[in-house]
């Protein structure tokens, strides 16, 4: 899926939402437990539920390996299921790999050939001959880290050198070893005033902003500091759709989540005259 595809998606749905697949079994509906595989069964019904309202689902993929070779399959199964019932819709595994080159390519294989996933999060630090096997897959994404919005991104990514903060050199580096078709960066939503300093550096590069509903980040600053031609943004949310209930009905409230968070997107398009 190329980035046209991807903002054909978009002005179709008037939606740039990406819903993350977080899924604890601890915080599903106790309905479910008595399931063969209750987090599929929970996945499989907010998907159901909330897949006209988003244009992306982002599995976190730390929920599925904590739980071993079942959670994989449960990770399988989910991606599968999305590719088979809406294959239009953007599939993201959120699993942050990076590493030596024969490394990343393993990592390649496993999210992009052998699970049928459009995009992986990669991490840059280890630098480019860690993040070109990834870039090698045909018609696949790499989301890389750029700014991240927990407490620690103040450590090491605000740090300055010569005038250039680590996430601007980061940004300078790397969009030559990529394109607006196959490379993307993740922006923390509770760091959206530095959404406008990125944009000024990648203008046409799509980015996954994390952080609204649970974690506070403000929906109107990012679609105002981030929104370009193209839309250009993935925003995404998780606790605050998936977990919004705990009862029989929580597809339904995830239903009615979504929807709110589409209609806010939809003046904002509108706003910029995209739709």
């Amino acid at each position: 899926m190329d980035q046209s595809a991807l903002f054909e998606n978009i002005v179709k749905k008037k939606s740039y939402l990406c819903i993350g697949l977080d899924s604890e079994l601890a915080k599903i509906p106790p309905s479910l437990l008595e399931g063969k595989d209750p987090v599929f069964e929970f996945n499989r019904r907010i998907i159901d539920a909330t897949h006209t309202f988003a244009v992306a689902y982002k599995p976190n993929v730390a929920f599925y390996e904590c739980n071993g070779a079942v959670g994989w399959n449960t990770l399988e199964a989910t991606v599968s299921y999305i590719k088979t019932n809406y294959p239009d819709i953007f599939v993201i595994a959120d699993a942050k790999r990076g590493d030596i080159g024969n490394t990343s390519r393993m990592y390649a294989r496993a999210f992009l050939e052998n699970m049928p996933c459009d995009a992986l999060t990669v991490a840059p630090y280890m630098g480019e001959d860690s993040v070109t096997p990834f870039l090698s897959c045909e018609d696949k994404w790499v989301i890389l880290l750029v700014l991240t919005s927990n407490k620690g991104a103040d450590d090491f990514q605000y740090h300055s050198e010569d005038g250039m903060r680590l996430f601007e050199r980061v940004l300078n580096v790397s969009r030559n070893w990529g394109n607006k078709n196959n490379m993307m960066y993740v922006v923390g939503a509770t760091r959206s005033e530095m959404i406008r300093d990125i944009r000024k550096l990648v203008p046409d590069h799509f980015l996954l902003v994390p952080g609204i509903g649970a974690q506070g980040g403000s929906l109107e600053e990012i679609s105002m500091f981030g929104m370009n031609s193209r839309c250009g943004l993935l925003v995404n949310s998780s606790r605050g759709i998936i977990f919004a209930d705990n009862t029989e009905n929580f597809d339904s409230v995830a239903a009615r989540k979504a929807a709110e968070i589409q209609t806010e997107m939809q003046g904002y398009l509108l706003k910029k005259g995209l739709i």
